[in-house]
């Protein structure tokens, strides 16, 4: 894991899920800014979300219904350190809709 002063950057997968899976319509650019869940709640009102951004350059897109490898970076925080491992899967959101879910894979 990369630490900064502000920042926690790890590699990950990510699957961006498709409209039919209740996901987005159309795709997402380097720099994409959604909130992150570690923990996916019974009611979405009590959601808990941190902020990152997703990274890529080998491609434009990253389209509906796609796996890729990505960089993720979180603002630093002390709750998200915790759930950083590999192997941590986390919820990513346009609350309240699920559009993806990542796995880290390099710390």
């Amino acid at each position: 894991m990369a630490l900064t002063n502000d920042l926690i950057i790890v590699k990950a997968k990510i699957y961006l899920k498709t409209a039919k899976q209740g996901g987005r319509t159309s795709g997402i650019k380097s720099g994409y800014r959604p909130n992150h869940a570690f923990e996916q709640p019974i009611d979405i009102r009590n959601i808990k979300t941190f902020i990152g951004d997703i990274q890529f350059d080998d491609q434009e897109f990253i389209e509906p219904g796609e796996t890729k490898i990505v960089i993720v970076r979180f603002l630093r925080n002390e709750i998200v350190e915790k759930f950083i491992t590999v192997g941590q899967k986390w919820f990513i959101y346009e609350v309240p809709r699920l559009v993806a879910e990542g796995e880290i894979v390099e710390i």
